[in-house]
């Protein structure tokens, strides 16, 4: 094939040129296909990396687990028995689970998203009040904007102090420059130790600058709450498999506890990793669709690229007899409508592919904005290679009818036909 043979694209352009409604809504399905991949791909991409980034790594190896109701009898205890995880239990799970990186009780002052009458001289707010230990900061990656995070010491001396979010830093005090500031939490005085912020969107991050973390020991006597652990949260270390310390988690509790071992309902679990895992299958399952539909759409440009192409074969039949009459050869003929095809496609494909870019570039100064769940919208180079790629096996594809017509042409019928 001789692409720089002038009279060969002067011959393209003019068949294009004698089908021009046609030829334009058959690019218009070729450019769309490839600007929606692009597109598709671009905010899939921002999707799944904005949930990764929300979850900021550890979510991926947690692991939390609480205590409920048991549903039989074992051992002489009745069915539908509370069971309450005690600190104890901090040991046993330490000393006998393998694959522990950081273990955290913890408790609430309060149910669950009920908040707490919090006061600072004059201004008061309602905010979430736990009893945490030094390695929670660890497990949900707490980094405090200025001070410092809980320590061993103030677990032993049962300090009274405090880390807050800067929301509630800004309720109570106007400022977030706070460490050393007094507060009070039901009427017991803290001092604050440390501020927390947060770039979590949504209720997570909400909560996390609405939070007031207490040492667990100072919690559990300063609320009247003896040993008591609300629900664990652990991290697993990076080579353990989160289901099995999953399973030899709960088993220990259950057997601390005396409840049945076939017993599912004494103690809940959530497993960040099962979790992670479900995201990333629906990820998968995301893009297999857009390739899909893209596929789909291209191939739908493609046969209306060959269907052109067919027209103009019957309509130059009689042009291509003569070619073949003075000596053309079949790869000739051939080479020509693959040239067509090719022309069409690519050129289609290019400016969808510089549209899709366009897209995403607007989409990424103008719709990412700070605490979106979308994280920067991207196309991976093997997805654009692959995109190629496509293109051009869409545009061979589409020439191989109208070529093989015009192969089998013969010059003595060709030369008869209107």
């Amino acid at each position: 094939m001789r692409l720089w043979d002038l009279d060969r694209w002067q011959e393209v352009f003019a068949s294009f040129a004698q089908h021009r409604l046609r030829t334009l809504l058959t690019a218009c399905g070729v450019f769309w296909g490839v600007f929606m991949l692009l597109v598709m791909l671009g905010f899939g991409n921002g999707l799944e990396h904005g949930v990764q980034r929300n979850m900021a790594g550890f979510i991926t190896r947690s692991l939390f687990i609480w205590g409920q109701q048991t549903s039989k009898a074992y051992r002489g205890h009745p069915a539908h028995r509370g069971v309450q995880l005690r600190n104890a239990d901090s040991d046993a799970l330490l000393g006998r689970v393998q694959g522990i990186e950081a273990l955290g009780p913890r408790m609430q002052l309060g149910g669950w998203m009920e908040g707490n009458n919090v006061s600072a001289g004059a201004r008061t707010g309602n905010f979430n009040v736990m009893g945490d230990v030094p390695a929670y900061a660890r497990i949900e990656g707490i980094t405090p904007s200025s001070g410092r995070f809980i320590n061993v010491r103030d677990m032993a001396e049962r300090r009274k102090v405090t880390v807050i979010g800067s929301e509630a830093a800004r309720v109570l005090f106007g400022s977030t420059l706070v460490v050393g500031e007094w507060l009070r939490i039901q009427g017991v005085p803290f001092q604050v130790i440390g501020v927390v912020d947060s770039e979590l969107p949504g209720d997570e991050g909400e909560r996390a600058k609405n939070t007031l973390h207490v040492p667990l020991a100072t919690f559990q006597l300063a609320f009247n709450m003896p040993d008591k652990v609300g629900w664990y949260a652990l991290l697993v270390a990076p080579d353990q498999d989160a289901a099995v310390v999953e399973q030899a988690a709960l088993a220990t509790l259950r057997s601390r506890h005396e409840v049945d071992p076939t017993d599912e309902q004494a103690l809940g679990s959530y497993n960040g990793a099962r979790g992670y895992d479900k995201l990333g299958t629906l990820f998968r399952s995301l893009r297999f669709f857009v390739w899909f539909v893209s596929i789909a759409t291209l191939l739908a440009g493609a046969l209306g690229v060959s269907n052109v192409l067919l027209i103009s074969v019957k309509q130059r039949t009689r042009e291509i007899g003569i070619k073949k009459a003075i000596g053309a050869t079949p790869w000739t003929i051939v080479s020509t409508i693959l040239q067509e095809a090719l022309v069409l496609t690519l050129t289609s494909g290019y400016l969808g592919l510089a549209a899709g870019v366009a897209a995403i570039e607007w989409a990424d100064r103008v719709l990412t904005l700070p605490g979106s769940p979308l994280s920067r919208p991207s196309v991976e180079l093997e997805a654009a290679l692959g995109a190629a790629l496509l293109l051009i096996a869409i545009g061979a594809l589409a020439a191989v009818v109208p070529a093989l017509h015009a192969a089998r042409i013969r010059p003595a019928v060709a030369l008869r036909a209107d």
